[in-house]
């Protein structure tokens, strides 16, 4: 009777220990950042901006 305890004993927590079950690691894939290169149009972008506020002032003072 006491070799039957010992056993029952020894099986329940056998069984918490393992009740989770074994997961392999899994390695996860390494992601590569993406780099994203933006050309410009133009080297005349910034003088654009300039003369049109010039042409505005000039209409302005014109229809005073």
């Amino acid at each position: 009777m006491k070799k039957f305890l010992i056993a029952g004993g020894i099986a329940v927590f056998a069984t918490a220990a393992i009740a989770g079950g074994y997961d392999a690691p899994v390695a996860e894939p390494m992601i590569e950042p993406v780099v994203i290169e933006e050309n410009t149009s133009s080297s005349a972008g910034g003088v654009i901006v300039p003369i049109l506020a010039l042409i505005l002032l000039a209409a302005a003072v014109a229809a005073d």
